[in-house]
Protein backbone atom coordinates (compact mmCIF):
# COMPACT_ATOMS: atom_id res chain seq x y z
CA UNK A 1 0.00 0.00 0.00
CA UNK A 2 1.18 3.22 -0.83
CA UNK A 3 2.39 5.34 2.29
CA UNK A 4 -0.48 8.30 2.00
CA UNK A 5 -3.12 5.33 1.26
CA UNK A 6 -1.50 3.83 4.54
CA UNK A 7 -1.63 7.07 6.37
CA UNK A 8 -5.00 7.41 5.26
CA UNK A 9 -6.29 4.43 7.17
CA UNK A 10 -4.64 5.08 9.80
CA UNK A 11 -6.31 8.58 10.41
CA UNK A 12 -9.30 7.04 10.36
CA UNK A 13 -8.70 3.80 12.93
CA UNK A 14 -7.19 6.07 15.27
CA UNK A 15 -10.34 8.39 15.00
CA UNK A 16 -12.23 5.33 15.62
CA UNK A 17 -10.25 4.24 18.69
CA UNK A 18 -10.36 7.43 20.60
CA UNK A 19 -14.44 7.61 20.90
CA UNK A 20 -14.06 4.65 23.64
CA UNK A 21 -16.82 3.58 23.04
CA UNK A 22 -15.90 0.26 22.51
CA UNK A 23 -12.64 -2.04 23.52
CA UNK A 24 -9.84 -0.68 21.13
CA UNK A 25 -9.22 -4.42 20.22
CA UNK A 26 -12.83 -4.72 18.90
CA UNK A 27 -12.46 -1.47 16.67
CA UNK A 28 -9.32 -2.70 15.60
CA UNK A 29 -10.97 -6.26 14.63
CA UNK A 30 -13.88 -4.22 13.04
CA UNK A 31 -11.97 -2.08 11.16
CA UNK A 32 -9.98 -4.75 9.11
CA UNK A 33 -12.80 -6.56 8.61
CA UNK A 34 -14.08 -3.80 6.42
CA UNK A 35 -11.14 -3.51 4.98
CA UNK A 36 -9.79 -6.57 3.97
CA UNK A 37 -7.76 -5.57 1.23
CA UNK A 38 -5.19 -4.82 3.80
CA UNK A 39 -2.52 -6.81 3.75
CA UNK A 40 -0.86 -8.74 7.09
CA UNK A 41 1.98 -6.62 7.48
CA UNK A 42 -0.40 -3.32 6.91
CA UNK A 43 -2.40 -4.47 9.66
CA UNK A 44 0.48 -5.01 11.96
CA UNK A 45 1.58 -1.34 10.94
CA UNK A 46 -1.93 0.24 11.88
CA UNK A 47 -2.58 -1.83 14.83
CA UNK A 48 0.71 -1.09 16.30
CA UNK A 49 0.51 2.92 15.24
CA UNK A 50 -3.45 3.33 16.76
CA UNK A 51 -2.02 1.41 19.97
CA UNK A 52 1.05 3.90 20.13
CA UNK A 53 -1.53 6.81 20.56
CA UNK A 54 -3.38 5.55 23.13
CA UNK A 55 -0.78 4.82 25.10
CA UNK A 56 1.14 8.22 24.72
CA UNK A 57 -2.03 9.98 24.16
CA UNK A 58 -1.09 12.38 26.68
CA UNK A 59 2.36 13.87 25.43
CA UNK A 60 0.87 12.92 21.53
CA UNK A 61 -2.14 15.11 21.70
CA UNK A 62 0.11 18.26 23.32
CA UNK A 63 2.55 17.69 20.46
CA UNK A 64 -0.20 17.76 17.61
CA UNK A 65 -1.69 21.16 18.91
CA UNK A 66 1.38 22.73 17.35
CA UNK A 67 0.54 21.48 13.90
CA UNK A 68 -2.29 22.09 11.28
CA UNK A 69 -4.78 19.90 9.76
CA UNK A 70 -7.32 16.89 11.05
CA UNK A 71 -6.55 16.22 14.54
CA UNK A 72 -6.70 12.48 14.00
CA UNK A 73 -4.32 13.14 11.08
CA UNK A 74 -1.58 14.57 13.17
CA UNK A 75 -1.99 11.80 15.71
CA UNK A 76 -1.75 9.21 13.02
CA UNK A 77 1.44 10.36 12.37
CA UNK A 78 2.88 10.18 15.41
CA UNK A 79 1.78 6.77 16.06
CA UNK A 80 3.19 5.54 13.00
CA UNK A 81 6.15 7.21 13.71
CA UNK A 82 6.89 6.31 16.98
CA UNK A 83 5.15 2.67 16.40
CA UNK A 84 7.96 2.03 12.92
CA UNK A 85 10.93 2.66 15.52
CA UNK A 86 10.08 0.46 18.08
CA UNK A 87 9.45 -2.43 15.68
CA UNK A 88 12.47 -2.07 13.33
CA UNK A 89 15.34 -3.76 14.55
CA UNK A 90 18.46 -2.60 12.80
CA UNK A 91 19.81 1.10 12.22
CA UNK A 92 18.98 0.05 7.92
CA UNK A 93 15.86 -1.06 8.90
CA UNK A 94 14.89 2.24 11.33
CA UNK A 95 16.21 4.14 8.27
CA UNK A 96 13.40 2.50 5.90
CA UNK A 97 11.25 2.99 8.42
CA UNK A 98 11.56 6.70 8.84
CA UNK A 99 11.80 7.04 4.81
CA UNK A 100 8.36 5.26 4.64
CA UNK A 101 6.63 7.51 7.11
CA UNK A 102 7.98 10.51 5.17
CA UNK A 103 7.12 9.65 2.12
CA UNK A 104 3.63 10.16 3.07
CA UNK A 105 3.65 13.75 4.85
CA UNK A 106 3.61 17.51 2.72
CA UNK A 107 6.29 19.35 3.43
CA UNK A 108 4.98 21.45 6.38
CA UNK A 109 4.04 17.81 8.23
CA UNK A 110 7.87 16.88 7.41
CA UNK A 111 8.64 20.44 9.73
CA UNK A 112 6.21 19.77 12.12
CA UNK A 113 7.63 16.51 12.86
CA UNK A 114 10.74 17.23 13.00
CA UNK A 115 10.08 19.67 15.23
CA UNK A 116 8.08 17.21 17.71
CA UNK A 117 10.72 15.04 17.53
CA UNK A 118 13.40 18.25 18.91
CA UNK A 119 11.31 18.28 22.17
CA UNK A 120 13.00 16.02 24.98
CA UNK A 121 11.19 14.47 27.41
CA UNK A 122 12.30 16.65 30.50
CA UNK A 123 10.59 19.87 28.50
CA UNK A 124 7.11 18.09 29.08
CA UNK A 125 4.85 18.39 31.68
CA UNK A 126 4.71 15.31 34.43
CA UNK A 127 1.45 14.04 33.69
CA UNK A 128 2.48 13.97 29.95
CA UNK A 129 5.47 12.16 30.40
CA UNK A 130 3.64 9.39 32.51
CA UNK A 131 0.81 9.48 30.11
CA UNK A 132 -1.68 8.76 32.87
CA UNK A 133 -4.90 10.21 33.54
CA UNK A 134 -5.32 12.35 36.60
CA UNK A 135 -7.21 10.23 38.80
CA UNK A 136 -4.83 7.29 38.43
CA UNK A 137 -1.21 9.26 38.38
CA UNK A 138 -1.51 10.05 42.39
CA UNK A 139 -2.55 7.07 43.67
CA UNK A 140 -0.16 5.03 41.79
CA UNK A 141 2.63 7.54 42.85
CA UNK A 142 1.70 6.74 46.46
CA UNK A 143 1.69 3.19 46.10
CA UNK A 144 4.86 2.66 44.20
CA UNK A 145 6.79 5.81 45.51
CA UNK A 146 10.55 5.45 44.05
CA UNK A 147 9.22 2.66 41.58
CA UNK A 148 6.50 4.89 39.88
CA UNK A 149 8.40 5.79 36.73
CA UNK A 150 9.71 2.82 36.32
CA UNK A 151 6.12 1.89 36.24
CA UNK A 152 4.72 4.13 34.28
CA UNK A 153 7.66 3.38 31.51
CA UNK A 154 6.78 -0.21 31.44
CA UNK A 155 2.93 0.31 30.95
CA UNK A 156 3.93 2.53 27.53
CA UNK A 157 5.53 -0.68 26.56
CA UNK A 158 4.60 -3.35 24.47
CA UNK A 159 3.59 -6.74 26.65
CA UNK A 160 6.08 -9.88 25.21
CA UNK A 161 3.95 -13.15 23.63
CA UNK A 162 4.01 -15.64 26.49
CA UNK A 163 2.41 -19.37 25.62
CA UNK A 164 1.51 -22.14 28.06
CA UNK A 165 2.26 -25.49 26.81
CA UNK A 166 -0.28 -27.78 27.55
CA UNK A 167 1.51 -30.61 29.75
CA UNK A 168 -1.00 -33.25 28.72
CA UNK A 169 0.29 -32.83 24.92
CA UNK A 170 4.23 -32.26 24.99
CA UNK A 171 6.53 -31.03 27.38
CA UNK A 172 8.00 -27.68 27.57
CA UNK A 173 11.45 -28.35 26.37
CA UNK A 174 10.31 -30.36 23.34
CA UNK A 175 7.69 -27.37 22.25
CA UNK A 176 10.60 -25.25 22.74
CA UNK A 177 12.79 -27.16 20.76
CA UNK A 178 9.94 -27.37 18.04
CA UNK A 179 9.35 -23.70 17.88
CA UNK A 180 13.15 -23.23 16.56
CA UNK A 181 12.52 -25.76 14.03
CA UNK A 182 10.16 -23.31 12.82
CA UNK A 183 12.19 -20.42 13.31
CA UNK A 184 10.22 -19.15 16.56
CA UNK A 185 12.51 -17.93 18.88
CA UNK A 186 11.36 -18.83 22.57
CA UNK A 187 12.93 -19.36 26.19
CA UNK A 188 10.88 -20.32 29.12
CA UNK A 189 9.52 -17.91 31.61
CA UNK A 190 11.18 -16.98 34.87
CA UNK A 191 8.41 -18.31 37.19
CA UNK A 192 5.67 -20.53 35.69
CA UNK A 193 7.01 -23.97 34.65
CA UNK A 194 4.55 -23.91 31.72
CA UNK A 195 5.36 -20.99 29.92
CA UNK A 196 7.77 -19.47 26.92
CA UNK A 197 8.10 -16.38 25.91
CA UNK A 198 8.64 -15.60 22.56
CA UNK A 199 10.37 -13.54 20.43
CA UNK A 200 8.20 -11.04 17.90
CA UNK A 201 5.01 -11.58 16.92
CA UNK A 202 4.89 -14.57 14.74
CA UNK A 203 1.59 -16.74 13.14
CA UNK A 204 1.40 -19.39 15.90
CA UNK A 205 -2.23 -20.51 14.23
CA UNK A 206 -0.04 -22.29 11.51
CA UNK A 207 1.63 -24.04 13.43
CA UNK A 208 1.21 -27.81 14.61
CA UNK A 209 2.07 -27.10 18.01
CA UNK A 210 -1.49 -24.45 17.95
CA UNK A 211 -3.66 -26.79 15.95
CA UNK A 212 -2.85 -29.95 18.38
CA UNK A 213 -3.00 -27.66 21.36
CA UNK A 214 0.29 -28.07 22.52
CA UNK A 215 0.25 -24.53 23.00
CA UNK A 216 -1.86 -21.40 24.50
CA UNK A 217 -1.31 -17.93 24.13
CA UNK A 218 -1.09 -16.91 27.96
CA UNK A 219 0.27 -14.37 30.28
CA UNK A 220 2.65 -15.63 33.06
CA UNK A 221 1.19 -14.25 35.65
CA UNK A 222 -2.48 -15.99 34.53
CA UNK A 223 -0.99 -19.25 34.56
CA UNK A 224 0.85 -18.22 37.98
CA UNK A 225 -2.93 -17.80 39.37
CA UNK A 226 -3.96 -21.52 37.80
CA UNK A 227 -0.81 -22.81 39.79
CA UNK A 228 -1.78 -21.32 43.14
CA UNK A 229 -4.94 -22.75 43.20
CA UNK A 230 -3.41 -25.90 42.75
CA UNK A 231 -5.84 -28.67 41.66
CA UNK A 232 -5.33 -31.97 42.07
CA UNK A 233 -6.21 -35.13 39.85
CA UNK A 234 -10.01 -36.30 40.61
CA UNK A 235 -11.19 -33.30 42.81
CA UNK A 236 -14.39 -31.17 42.01
CA UNK A 237 -13.41 -27.44 40.83
CA UNK A 238 -14.71 -24.84 39.95
CA UNK A 239 -13.82 -21.59 37.83
CA UNK A 240 -16.03 -19.01 38.94
CA UNK A 241 -15.44 -16.65 36.35
CA UNK A 242 -14.38 -18.18 33.77
CA UNK A 243 -14.81 -15.40 30.43
CA UNK A 244 -12.45 -17.08 27.37
CA UNK A 245 -11.30 -19.71 29.56
CA UNK A 246 -7.64 -19.65 29.61
CA UNK A 247 -7.15 -20.25 32.91
CA UNK A 248 -10.05 -23.27 32.97
CA UNK A 249 -7.75 -24.95 30.47
CA UNK A 250 -4.71 -24.95 32.00
CA UNK A 251 -6.15 -26.49 35.52
CA UNK A 252 -7.81 -28.92 33.67
CA UNK A 253 -4.12 -30.03 32.45
CA UNK A 254 -3.08 -29.37 35.68
CA UNK A 255 -5.30 -32.30 36.95
CA UNK A 256 -4.30 -34.59 34.41
CA UNK A 257 -7.83 -34.25 32.49
CA UNK A 258 -9.32 -36.10 35.61
CA UNK A 259 -12.09 -34.98 38.16
CA UNK A 260 -14.59 -32.29 37.48
CA UNK A 261 -13.65 -28.51 36.10
CA UNK A 262 -16.70 -26.38 35.72
CA UNK A 263 -16.24 -22.94 33.97
CA UNK A 264 -19.10 -20.93 35.05
CA UNK A 265 -19.42 -17.10 33.45
CA UNK A 266 -22.32 -15.02 33.04
CA UNK A 267 -21.59 -14.26 29.43
CA UNK A 268 -21.90 -17.19 27.39
CA UNK A 269 -20.65 -15.83 24.37
CA UNK A 270 -17.33 -15.31 26.23
CA UNK A 271 -17.71 -19.58 27.24
CA UNK A 272 -18.73 -20.05 23.20
CA UNK A 273 -14.82 -18.69 22.67
CA UNK A 274 -13.69 -21.26 24.96
CA UNK A 275 -15.11 -24.62 22.79
CA UNK A 276 -12.67 -24.13 20.15
CA UNK A 277 -9.59 -24.13 22.88
CA UNK A 278 -11.07 -26.58 24.53
CA UNK A 279 -11.62 -28.87 21.55
CA UNK A 280 -7.92 -28.53 20.67
CA UNK A 281 -6.86 -29.31 24.29
CA UNK A 282 -7.34 -33.04 24.66
CA UNK A 283 -9.12 -32.16 27.96
CA UNK A 284 -13.13 -34.02 28.75
CA UNK A 285 -13.09 -32.96 32.48
CA UNK A 286 -14.05 -29.56 31.50
CA UNK A 287 -17.92 -28.57 31.94
CA UNK A 288 -19.36 -25.05 30.53
CA UNK A 289 -22.34 -23.33 32.09
CA UNK A 290 -23.47 -19.93 31.19
CA UNK A 291 -24.93 -18.79 34.54
CA UNK A 292 -27.45 -16.00 35.27
CA UNK A 293 -25.60 -14.23 38.58
CA UNK A 294 -23.43 -15.18 41.07
CA UNK A 295 -26.33 -16.77 42.93
CA UNK A 296 -27.53 -18.90 40.07
CA UNK A 297 -29.65 -22.20 40.53
CA UNK A 298 -26.50 -23.96 39.35
CA UNK A 299 -24.48 -22.79 42.09
CA UNK A 300 -26.42 -23.27 44.85
CA UNK A 301 -27.06 -27.02 43.99
CA UNK A 302 -23.05 -27.29 44.17
CA UNK A 303 -22.70 -25.68 47.89
CA UNK A 304 -19.93 -27.04 49.83
CA UNK A 305 -18.84 -29.62 47.56
CA UNK A 306 -16.21 -28.11 46.32
CA UNK A 307 -12.19 -28.52 46.66
CA UNK A 308 -11.08 -26.11 44.83
CA UNK A 309 -12.56 -22.33 43.62
CA UNK A 310 -10.95 -19.16 41.34
CA UNK A 311 -12.68 -16.02 41.42
CA UNK A 312 -11.14 -14.34 38.54
CA UNK A 313 -13.27 -11.31 39.34
CA UNK A 314 -14.60 -8.95 36.85
CA UNK A 315 -11.97 -5.67 37.63
CA UNK A 316 -10.89 -2.54 35.84
CA UNK A 317 -8.02 -4.74 33.74
CA UNK A 318 -5.48 -1.39 35.03
CA UNK A 319 -3.05 -4.03 35.47
CA UNK A 320 -3.15 -5.02 31.69
CA UNK A 321 -2.29 -1.60 30.46
CA UNK A 322 0.68 -3.26 28.05
CA UNK A 323 -2.32 -4.81 26.09
CA UNK A 324 -4.44 -2.25 26.53
CA UNK A 325 -3.60 0.46 27.02
CA UNK A 326 -7.27 2.63 25.85
CA UNK A 327 -8.35 1.02 29.76
CA UNK A 328 -6.65 3.85 30.86
CA UNK A 329 -8.77 6.33 29.38
CA UNK A 330 -12.05 4.36 29.47
CA UNK A 331 -11.83 3.71 33.17
CA UNK A 332 -13.21 6.32 36.01
CA UNK A 333 -13.14 6.11 39.62
CA UNK A 334 -16.86 5.79 39.59
CA UNK A 335 -16.72 2.44 37.52
CA UNK A 336 -14.20 1.15 39.74
CA UNK A 337 -16.19 1.79 42.68
CA UNK A 338 -19.29 0.25 41.20
CA UNK A 339 -16.36 -3.13 40.50
CA UNK A 340 -15.52 -3.44 43.84
CA UNK A 341 -19.37 -3.63 45.11
CA UNK A 342 -19.50 -6.70 42.44
CA UNK A 343 -16.30 -8.11 43.34
CA UNK A 344 -17.23 -8.47 47.01
CA UNK A 345 -20.69 -10.14 46.27
CA UNK A 346 -19.20 -12.43 43.53
CA UNK A 347 -16.42 -13.60 45.79
CA UNK A 348 -18.93 -13.90 48.68
CA UNK A 349 -20.88 -16.34 46.67
CA UNK A 350 -18.33 -18.63 45.43
CA UNK A 351 -17.21 -19.18 48.48
CA UNK A 352 -20.37 -20.73 49.14
CA UNK A 353 -19.10 -23.55 47.27
CA UNK A 354 -15.70 -24.56 48.95
CA UNK A 355 -16.22 -27.71 51.26
CA UNK A 356 -14.35 -28.11 54.57
CA UNK A 357 -10.64 -28.52 53.85
CA UNK A 358 -11.20 -26.75 50.52
CA UNK A 359 -9.50 -23.96 48.95
CA UNK A 360 -10.32 -20.70 47.37
CA UNK A 361 -8.28 -18.18 45.26
CA UNK A 362 -9.40 -14.68 44.46
CA UNK A 363 -7.86 -12.91 41.92
CA UNK A 364 -8.03 -9.53 39.55
CA UNK A 365 -5.65 -8.53 36.99
CA UNK A 366 -5.96 -4.62 38.71
CA UNK A 367 -2.75 -2.77 40.21
CA UNK A 368 -5.46 -0.81 42.21
CA UNK A 369 -5.49 -1.95 46.03
CA UNK A 370 -9.28 -1.43 46.69
CA UNK A 371 -9.80 -3.91 43.75
CA UNK A 372 -7.23 -6.17 45.67
CA UNK A 373 -6.37 -5.91 48.75
CA UNK A 374 -9.42 -4.16 50.56
CA UNK A 375 -11.25 -6.94 48.79
CA UNK A 376 -9.36 -9.85 50.09
CA UNK A 377 -9.38 -8.29 54.04
CA UNK A 378 -13.16 -7.37 54.01
CA UNK A 379 -13.79 -10.84 53.18
CA UNK A 380 -11.21 -12.31 56.12
CA UNK A 381 -12.94 -10.26 58.36
CA UNK A 382 -16.88 -11.31 57.23
CA UNK A 383 -15.70 -15.13 56.93
CA UNK A 384 -14.35 -16.30 59.99
CA UNK A 385 -14.58 -19.66 58.80
CA UNK A 386 -11.91 -19.19 56.16
CA UNK A 387 -8.34 -19.25 57.06
CA UNK A 388 -5.92 -16.94 54.81
CA UNK A 389 -2.84 -19.05 53.30
CA UNK A 390 0.38 -17.47 52.56
CA UNK A 391 0.96 -17.11 48.76
CA UNK A 392 4.25 -16.87 49.19
CA UNK A 393 4.23 -20.18 51.43
CA UNK A 394 2.11 -22.06 48.65
CA UNK A 395 4.41 -21.06 45.90
CA UNK A 396 7.32 -22.06 47.25
CA UNK A 397 5.77 -25.70 47.97
CA UNK A 398 4.83 -25.86 44.53
CA UNK A 399 8.45 -24.91 43.79
CA UNK A 400 8.04 -21.69 41.74
CA UNK A 401 11.73 -20.02 41.65
CA UNK A 402 11.74 -17.00 43.84
CA UNK A 403 7.79 -16.99 44.90
CA UNK A 404 7.85 -15.25 48.06
CA UNK A 405 9.79 -12.23 45.86
CA UNK A 406 6.20 -12.45 43.75
CA UNK A 407 4.31 -11.32 46.89
CA UNK A 408 3.55 -8.70 49.55
CA UNK A 409 1.45 -8.21 52.39
CA UNK A 410 0.84 -9.69 55.62
CA UNK A 411 3.02 -10.25 58.66
CA UNK A 412 5.58 -12.23 56.49
CA UNK A 413 5.32 -10.03 53.67
CA UNK A 414 4.33 -12.77 51.06
CA UNK A 415 0.19 -12.97 52.13
CA UNK A 416 -0.80 -11.82 48.47
CA UNK A 417 0.44 -12.81 45.13
CA UNK A 418 1.45 -9.08 43.54
CA UNK A 419 2.79 -9.20 39.99
CA UNK A 420 4.12 -5.98 38.81
CA UNK A 421 5.35 -5.36 34.46
CA UNK A 422 8.18 -3.80 36.15
CA UNK A 423 9.65 -6.10 38.33
CA UNK A 424 8.18 -9.26 36.59
CA UNK A 425 7.63 -8.57 33.08
CA UNK A 426 4.28 -10.05 33.72
CA UNK A 427 0.94 -8.28 33.37
CA UNK A 428 -0.03 -6.73 36.53
CA UNK A 429 -1.81 -9.44 38.89
CA UNK A 430 -3.27 -9.89 42.17
CA UNK A 431 -4.31 -13.30 44.14
CA UNK A 432 -5.14 -14.28 47.64
CA UNK A 433 -6.18 -17.44 48.81
CA UNK A 434 -8.02 -19.33 51.82
CA UNK A 435 -8.74 -22.66 53.11
CA UNK A 436 -12.23 -23.34 54.55
CA UNK A 437 -11.40 -24.08 58.05
CA UNK A 438 -12.83 -28.20 58.80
Amino acid sequence: MHPKALLDACSELVKRTLTFEHPADAVVSRFFRENRNLGTRERATLAEAAYAVLRQKLVFESLARSGSGARERRLAILGLWHSQQLLAGSAQAKAEAQSFVRAALMPQEQKWLDACNAVRPEDLAEQQRHNLPEWLLQPLKAQLGEEFQAFAQAMEQGAPLDLRVNTLVAKRAEVQKELAQAGIQAEAVPYSPWGLRVQGKPVLTRLDAFTRGAIEVQDEGSQLLALLLDAKRGEMVVDFCAGAGGKTLAIGAAMRNTGRLYAFDVSGHRLDNLKPRLARSGLSNVHPAAIAHERDERVKRLAGKIDRVLVDAPCSGLGTLRRNPDLKWRQSPQAVQELTQKQAAILASAARLVKPGGRLVYATCSILPEENEAIAQAFSETHGEFAPLDAGELLEQLKVEQGTGLCSGGETGSRYLRLWPQRHQSDGFFAAAWTKKA
